[in-house]
């Protein structure tokens, strides 16, 4: 706060008290802090030169075996492709024998399985698929969408 001048008497030209905050300090400091961090922060980033290996797809041996799909309907069936066009008719119970026999690999848990649903299929009935995977040890699972916007 600032103190009051006058001359002692009262006069009509008294200022009275000031009880404006002075904010000149405050601007200075926010300046000095300002210039501070603009000439911190560009020495805060760190960047370690890494030499990435390029992005190139694995190579497979199984370029001509057809993926294994897992297809279920709305009324809950259950298939599995064997082969290119192939569908079986499986169950719950039966996608452990099945699913061997349509990946034909020595080792059948290493293999990618793409499940696919009808739109009305409820999740439950999905979720169990899936699950009844995992505890057959299939883990690589993949799910199929389809596009629906129309192709221009």
């Amino acid at each position: 706060m600032a103190a009051k001048i006058s001359s002692g008497g009262g006069s009509k030209f008294d200022l009275g008290q000031n009880s404006d905050m002075n904010v000149t300090p405050f601007v200075d400091v926010m300046l000095v802090l300002l210039i501070i961090f603009m000439v911190v922060a560009p020495l805060a980033t760190v960047s370690i030169k890494i030499d990435l290996p390029p992005a190139k797809p694995p190579k497979s041996d199984s370029k001509d075996k057809p993926p294994t799909f897992i297809s279920i309907t709305d009324s809950g069936q259950i298939f599995v492709s064997m082969g290119k066009s192939s569908m079986k008719t499986s169950s719950m119970d039966a996608l452990k024998t099945d699913l061997p026999l349509s990946l034909s690999v020595p080792n059948p848990l290493n293999e990618r399985i793409f499940i696919r649903a009808d739109r009305h299929v409820r999740y439950r009935q999905f979720m169990d698929v899936i699950n009844q995977l995992q505890r057959d040890g299939y883990y690589k699972i993949g799910l199929i969408s389809e596009d629906l916007t129309p192709a221009t």
